[in-house]
């Protein structure tokens, strides 16, 4: 998993405070974008899909 396309999200700018996002066969894996070195969590693709839809539907919204 090291030669992984790492990707953050358009709506990051420029800003080093976000994740990043790589698609690996049948796993999504995610790092903290200001310490690409410190680790990745991995997730099956089928559960990051539903993870993104949550998000879409407001499942996960903010207290601010």
């Amino acid at each position: 998993m090291t030669d992984l396309d790492w990707r953050k999200s358009s709506r990051s700018g420029s800003s080093t405070n976000c994740v990043e996002i790589a698609r690996a066969a049948h796993e999504i894996a995610v790092r903290d974008s200001k310490d690409p070195e410190g680790g990745q969590l991995r997730v099956q693709a089928s559960q990051w899909g539903a993870f993104l839809a949550g998000l879409k539907r407001g499942r996960f919204h903010s207290a601010d």
